[in-house]
C-alpha cells in the first residue's frame, strides 16, 4: 500500500488548492513545502506588490488632489510604514495559507525540500513517501540572466525587493514587462529615482501597442526613465568615491550609455523551478519550459504525475506564469486526476491577464496583432475612448480606451482595457469569449451608470451602428412611420 494518495509538492495557490481538496474528499494527502507557505504570490508577489502599488498610488493621488480644488500639502514617505503596510497585507493572508490551517484539515505537511527517489516515490524531510498519484506544484523563479559583470555587482529579485529597509536612491530595472513596470511605478511614486532598462523596441511588449502606450506616458509622468530597445551589455561595481552610492551598481548599455544606480532588480522574465526535483528518478519529463504534460496536466512520460501553475507546461504551449492560471489548474486537475473525467483542459482563449499600474491594462484573449498572425483577416476593431465616459470625466480620469477585436460576424476574439481599475472590468470579457456570446450580449446588456464598463457596452455598439444606420434601415423607418 502507498504511504498516500497524492503527494502535492509545493503550497504555492495550485498546490493548497489540490492538498484542501483532495484531504475533503478524504484522501490521504502530504503537502511538502520548503519555503513559505503561500508561495511565491502571497509571500514576493502578487500580494506584497500590489499593496506596495497601493501606497504609491495614495501618494500620487494627495499630489493630484489639486485638480478637484483640493490643496494638500506634498506628500511625506514614511518607508517604514509603506513596509508595515506591504508585511501587514501579507500577515493577514498568510492564516489561509498556514501549515497550521492545511494541518486542521486532515493533510499532513511537511516543511522541506523534496526530490522524486524512483517514478512512485518521493524523499522530504529523511522521509521516504510512496504515493498513487503526485503533483509538481513548485511553481517558477525570477530568471537571472547571464550578463558580463553580474556576478560582481549587487541584484535584487522580486524575493528580496520588499526587505529593503531604507528606500533605493536610484532603482535600476532590468525588464520592462509587467513585474518592470509595475515596481517602476510603485517605487517613483514612492519619492525613488527609478530607470527602466528595456532591451526590446518598447516596454510591455505582449501588449497592445496602442494601449502600452498609456502606461508609457504616465510612467514618464511619475518621473521613470525609460531606455528602450537598449540591452545591457555589461554590469559594473559603482566606484567607491561615487556621489551615487558606495555600494552601486552601473547598467553599460550597447550603444556605450552608462546609467549610475544603487540598486538593481532583475525583472527580465520566470523559469520553472525544476532544480533539485531529480525528475529523472521519477521518469517525468520535462524541458526548459517546465514540467511536459498533455491539457489535462498529466505528465506524458508518468502516469502517476501531474503538474500544475508556473511549473506546467502543457502541450507544449508554454507555463501562464499568473495565480489565477494555477487555481484554474487545480481545478482541471481534481476533474481529471480525482474523477477520471475525460477531456478536461483550460480554454487559455478566454484568459485574462492585467498590468497593474495606474492606468491598469487588462487584457483578454487575442490583441489586435495576435489575431492577425493567428490569421485573422476579417478582423474589425472597435474603441470607445474613456474621454467620452461621464465617470472617467467626473472624475478626472478621462485617459484610456477599451478595444474590441472582433470578426466580421460579431464574435469577439479579444478585448484591451486601458483604464483605473481595469483588471475588475476584464471579466465580463473572459465570460464572453469563454461562453461564445455573441457581441450583441455585451451592446445590449443593461449596465449602472455612471461605471467606466459602458465603454465596453459603447464599443460593442459601435459593430452594430452602420446596419442600424444603412440606407436599407433608413427606407424601412421611412416606411413604418406612415403606419397609424
Amino acid at each position: 500500500m502507498p504511504d498516500f494518495d497524492v503527494v502535492v509538492i509545493g503550497a504555492g495557490a495550485a498546490g493548497l488548492s489540490v492538498a484542501a481538496i483532495g484531504a475533503g474528499l478524504g484522501l490521504k494527502v502530504a503537502l511538502i513545502e520548503r519555503g513559505k507557505m503561500g508561495g511565491d504570490c502571497l509571500n514576493y508577489g502578487c500580494v506584497p506588490s500590489k499593496a506596495m502599488l497601493a501606497a504609491g498610488h495614495a501618494a500620487a493621488e494627495a499630489r493630484a488632489a489639486g485638480r478637484f480644488g483640493i490643496r494638500l500639502p506634498p506628500p511625506e514617505i514614511d518607508w517604514a510604514g509603506v513596509r508595515a503596510h506591504v508585511q501587514g497585507a501579507i500577515a493577514r493572508i498568510a492564516p489561509n495559507d498556514s501549515a497550521a490551517r492545511y494541518r486542521g484539515m486532515g493533510v499532513e505537511v511537511i516543511e522541506a525540500s523534496a526530490h522524486f527517489t524512483a517514478p512512485d516515490e518521493i524523499e522530504a524531510g529523511g522521509r521516504r513517501l510512496t504515493f498513487r498519484r503526485a503533483v509538481i506544484a513548485a511553481g517558477s523563479s525570477a530568471v537571472i540572466p547571464d550578463l558580463p559583470g553580474l556576478d560582481g555587482v549587487p541584484w535584487l529579485t522580486n524575493e528580496m525587493l520588499f526587505d529593503l529597509e531604507e528606500p533605493p536612491g536610484h532603482l535600476l530595472i532590468l525588464g520592462g514587462g509587467p513585474i518592470g513596470v509595475e515596481m517602476a511605478q510603485a517605487h517613483a511614486r514612492l519619492g525613488c529615482l527609478v530607470t527602466v532598462i528595456e532591451s526590446a523596441p518598447r516596454i510591455l511588449a505582449r501588449e497592445d501597442e496602442e494601449l502600452a502606450e498609456g502606461v508609457r506616458a504616465a510612467l514618464l509622468a511619475d518621473g521613470v526613465a525609460l531606455a528602450e530597445g537598449q540591452p545591457v551589455s555589461r554590469l559594473e561595481q559603482l566606484a567607491p568615491d561615487s556621489p551615487v552610492a558606495t555600494a552601486g551598481v552601473v547598467a553599460v548599455l550597447a550603444d556605450g550609455t552608462r546609467i549610475e544606480g544603487t540598486h538593481l532588480l532583475l525583472a527580465v522574465g520566470r523559469a520553472p523551478r525544476l532544480a533539485g526535483l531529480d525528475l529523472t528518478a521519477g521518469n517525468v519529463a520535462a524541458g526548459p519550459r517546465g514540467v511536459k504534460t498533455g491539457a489535462n496536466l498529466r505528465s506524458v512520460s508518468n502516469k502517476r504525475v501531474w503538474a500544475v501553475g508556473d511549473i506546467a507546461d502543457p502541450d507544449g504551449i508554454g507555463p501562464r506564469a499568473f495565480t489565477h492560471v494555477a487555481g484554474q489548474h487545480a481545478g482541471i486537475l481534481v476533474r481529471s486526476m480525482l474523477f477520471r473525467l475525460p477531456g478536461t483542459k483550460l480554454d487559455y482563449a478566454a484568459l485574462p491577464r492585467v498590468t497593474y499600474t495606474d492606468p491598469e491594462i487588462a487584457q483578454v484573449g487575442m490583441t489586435e496583432a495576435e489575431a492577425r498572425a493567428a490569421g485573422h483577416d476579417d478582423l474589425r476593431l472597435h474603441r470607445w475612448p474613456l474621454a467620452e465616459n461621464d465617470r472617467a470625466i467626473a472624475e478626472g480620469r478621462p485617459e484610456g480606451l477599451v478595444k474590441l477585436v472582433v470578426t466580421s460576424k460579431g464574435r469577439l476574439l479579444g478585448a484591451g482595457i486601458l483604464a483605473p481599475r481595469a483588471g475588475e472590468m476584464a471579466g465580463l470579457y473572459g465570460l464572453m469569449i469563454g461562453r461564445k456570446l455573441p457581441l450583441s450580449a455585451l451592446a445590449g446588456m443593461a449596465l449602472p451608470y455612471p461605471t467606466l464598463s459602458e465603454g465596453g457596452k459603447r464599443a460593442a455598439g459601435e459593430f452594430y451602428t452602420p446596419k442600424l444606420l444603412s440606407p436599407f434601415t433608413k427606407r424601412l423607418i421611412g416606411l413604418l412611420k406612415r403606419l397609424p
